[in-house]
């Protein structure tokens, strides 16, 4: 199966292969938090993290360990933006979650106001193909079933900024055995 990117190339089907980038099982809820803590706690002021997949794939969930990875406290509630599309939040950095899921067109985002709430934060996106615009340089992180056990997560990186990002998580190996409900 090819999973070329080619100007003219369709995009790909939901059972298509993932795209390529570091493929990582994800075994138990345990793996996703230890995950989006990584990668929180590896993010700067203007880092872009992209979370794709279907509805029920894990994306808040997994934007909610990244937040706690970037430091803001259990106590405070990390939810879905998807009716306000957007929360602001506050850990060691400023953080943008952005819910994109309701825009009919990357045109709705200037009077929403992300692309300047954005600036010096580190934007959290689920569903960025609403506005491919935002997320051009960015760790874009592909949730999906896994075939045997829980889900995967295929990261990768669209440009230099991203490239950087994804080389500085730090991401524990995992193993697949069963764990008890996850802390997020």
């Amino acid at each position: 199966m090819s999973t070329s990117n080619s100007p003219g190339d369709s995009p790909a089907a939901p059972s298509a292969a993932p795209p390529a980038g570091r493929t990582i099982v994800l075994p138990h809820r345990r793996a996703t938090v230890r995950l989006g803590r990584a990668i929180g706690a590896a993010c700067e002021p203007g880092d872009v993290v992209a979370l794709e997949g279907p509805l029920g794939a894990g994306k808040t969930f997994l934007a909610r360990a990244i937040c706690r990875g970037l430091g803001v406290g259990a106590s405070v509630p990390v939810t879905s933006p998807t009716f306000t599309l957007v929360h602001e939040l506050r850990g060691r950095h400023r953080i943008v979650h952005a819910d994109l899921y309701r825009l009919a067109s990357e045109d709705d985002l200037e009077p929403v106001g992300l692309v300047d709430a954005a600036e010096g934060a580190v934007l959290l996106v689920e569903w960025p193909d609403r506005a491919p615009g935002l997320c051009r340089d960015a760790l874009v992180i592909t949730l999906g079933r896994g075939v045997a056990v829980g889900r995967i997560a295929v990261l990768r990186a669209t440009g230099p900024r991203s490239e950087a990002l994804a080389a500085r998580v730090r991401f524990p190996e995992i193993t697949a055995t069963r764990e008890g409900p996850a802390a997020s």
